[in-house]
Parts: structure tokens; sequence; C-alpha cells
């Protein structure tokens, strides 16, 4: 049972990934729309199971393609629900980018496979790109990554910032939904 539980929790955070990852990669191609909806806050007593120091890694062909570590993960089987404390992702793309996702508390709901990573949520790449909000949902039924915090991306020529995000994997789409304010920054001349 508790194997079980495991790569349950290996496959939603490894679903968690690729729609982050893919968020990130297709932040330069489109933008689309839809609405933003709040996740319910949860209750952290009465864990059903805790893991402490817990550390997941995922090898395709011999090859790493993403690691989580987390400080604990707990079990409520009365809510069907793992919530990880101190979360911090590592994916790793063949092309050689890599991409590392911290946040305070994540939540996978097992029923819905539905997820959410909140407080000082960060995503960086390797090539200079940061993401910050403070939280981020995905649902899986629609595959769209979304949040209604505020967001500020940053690159080596642009900062973005907004209220609110939408994302839709499938489509490969991606917004900011309101107040969005983009400063370009071009290289300077010597």
């Amino acid at each position: 049972m508790k194997r079980i539980k495991i790569a349950i929790l290996i496959v939603l955070i490894l679903v968690s990934g690729i729609v982050l990852v893919s968020l990130w990669v297709n932040l330069r191609e489109r933008k689309a729309s839809q609405a933003v909806e709040k996740s319910p806050a949860v209750s952290t007593e009465g864990a059903d199971m805790r893991l402490e120091k817990v550390r997941f890694v995922e090898d395709k062909h011999g090859e790493k393609t993403w690691e989580l570590e987390a400080k604990s993960v707990r079990q409520y089987q009365d809510q069907n629900m793992m919530v990880l404390e101190d979360v911090k992702v590592t994916f790793y793309e063949k092309e050689g980018r890599t991409f590392f996702l911290t946040g305070n508390q994540g939540k996978v709901h097992q029923d819905s496979k539905n997820m959410e990573l909140e407080g000082d949520v960060v995503l960086t790449s390797n090539d200079g790109y940061r993401l910050k909000t403070h939280s981020v949902s995905y649902r899986n039924s629609e595959k769209v990554v979304s949040t209604s915090d505020p967001v500020e991306i940053e690159g080596e020529q642009i900062q973005l910032t907004g209220k609110g995000m939408l994302v839709k994997i499938e489509d490969k789409t991606f917004r900011i939904l309101s107040q969005v304010k983009t400063q370009l920054r071009g290289k300077k001349k010597i």
C-alpha cells in the first residue's frame, strides 16, 4: 500500500513538472484566455501518514528526468490528498535545459490529479528566466495551469508583470490575465 501511494505521488509530481516546464518553454510562443479559480485551504493536522526528508528521482533510459525534494509529505486519506512541505523540484530536458521549481507547500488531490503549489513559488531556468508568483494550480481534466495572484517573469531582455495567469498545456498557450506591464531591455552597444 505504501509503495502504491509513493508511486502515485511520483506520477503526480511528474505531471505537475511537465505542466510547469511546458509553461516555461511556451512562454514566448502565444497567449490565450480563461478564468482562474482559487483552491480551498486544507487542514494540516491529523495526517494518516507522514514522511520526512523525502527525495524522489525519475530516471528514463539511464537519464535523470526530474528529482523532487520535500521536507515532509503528509497523506490525508479522508480528503484523498497529499501535502508536501518545502518543495524543490529540478526538471532536466534532453536539450540540456534545466528548470528549478520551489514552493512552500504543494497539494496533490489523488482522485482528480489536480495539484497546487503555494507560497513563494519560483520557477527558474538555467538560461536565465525566472517566474515568480504566490501560487499555481493545475487542473488535470482541462490540462490547465492557472493563478489569480500577481505574476513576475524576468529574463535577460524582458521583464513582465501582471495579475493572474492561464496556461493551456495542450494548446501551448500562455496568458497574463490583467494589469500586464512589459519592459524590453535591449543590449547596449559599447
